[in-house]
């Protein structure tokens, strides 16, 4: 016991002479307790501080000045055989495209006269938040390629206008009699056309007819009978899917490489013509395929229409 004791007491002194004579316990224990504790307000840097100190925003990164895309391995491929997905699809000439089409007919033996589609993808935004309404168009295309003439009802109840109709190569011209018998199924055709004082009696046909009601919007409303036949005898028709796509036969692979391409370039225009050229272009992305080829993207900028003086005009005037 005494030996323990004698122990702390030695450890307690050599504890002593290491501190300096000072305790640990003293001064910090009574500095702790006794000092006050002064506390300082942070001080709310201003609106115009905090705008200064703002970082400004790292600028969105681009791949035009890369050696090769974001995430790709190269811009183009030096080989003859390599992965699709590691490269950015290449965007062809409509010429090329099409040629390409033929190309891919003829080493997989399928059907030469197969159909050519493309895909249109539009920027359907306007002004503030508003957008275009999708739409249905009939263009008459500079090559056709099919066979087949649409039948076409005309109502009207004008004597003279009746003739007209059946001279020009209406299937069936009538009045309000027509209504019950297209109700009924007797009587069925592609579009039906109308002249102005004929809408009103339609009514019944709405639920009927749906799309195919005639509309002054489709140009199925009108005064000119002659006209509105001509155009929807042989005129092709397209319409706006999935809110922005468009996806319309546009020929088929035996036709001639000029041929197809002026039927494209019709029904771009067209489509422009929906949308003022002041918001940009229209058409985003477009793409050309065969009913058994693969996708392939071509130029759409030569087709679009471009803004000129009278154009700007125009939307001025619009606008104003």
């Amino acid at each position: 016991m005494a030996a323990g004791r004698l122990c702390r007491v030695f450890t307690g002194c050599n504890t002593h002479i290491l501190t300096g004579g000072q305790s640990n316990t003293g001064i910090s224990a009574l500095l702790k307790k006794h000092l006050p504790v002064r506390q300082f307000a942070a001080l709310k840097a201003s609106k115009k501080e905090q705008k200064e100190n703002v970082k400004p925003k790292s600028e969105r990164k681009t791949d035009l000045n890369r050696h090769k895309p974001y995430g790709l391995t190269a811009w183009e491929p030096i080989d003859d055989v390599y992965r699709i997905q590691y490269y950015p699809k290449t965007v062809h000439d409509i010429e090329t495209a099409i040629d390409l089409l033929k190309k891919f007919q003829q080493l997989d033996f399928t059907y030469p006269k197969q159909p050519v589609y493309i895909d249109l993808r539009l920027d359907m935004k306007l002004e503030k938040k508003k957008k275009v309404d999708p739409f249905v168009s009939i263009v008459h295309l500079p090559y056709g390629f099919t066979t087949t003439i649409n039948r076409v009802v005309v109502f009207t109840e004008n004597p003279e206008e009746v003739v007209a109709a059946q001279t020009h190569g209406a299937d069936c011209v009538g009045g309000a009699e027509l209504i019950q018998k297209i109700l009924d199924d007797e009587i069925q055709a592609d579009f039906y056309v109308s002249v102005p004082d004929m809408v009103s009696k339609l009514v019944p046909l709405k639920n009927k007819l749906r799309k195919k009601f005639p509309k002054s919007k489709r140009g199925s409303v009108g005064p000119n009978i002659p006209e509105m036949i001509k155009l929807f005898k042989t005129g092709h028709e397209y319409l706006v899917e999935r809110d922005c796509y468009v996806l319309s036969k546009v020929g088929t692979l035996d036709m001639p490489r000029e041929h197809i391409a002026a039927n494209v370039a019709t029904i771009i225009t067209d489509v422009c013509t929906q949308r003022p050229l002041s918001f940009g272009p229209f058409v985003e992305r477009a793409i050309i395929c065969s009913a058994t080829s693969e996708s392939l993207l071509f130029k759409v900028e030569p087709f679009l229409p471009q803004i000129t003086e009278d154009n700007e005009e125009e939307n001025q005037n619009v606008n104003n």
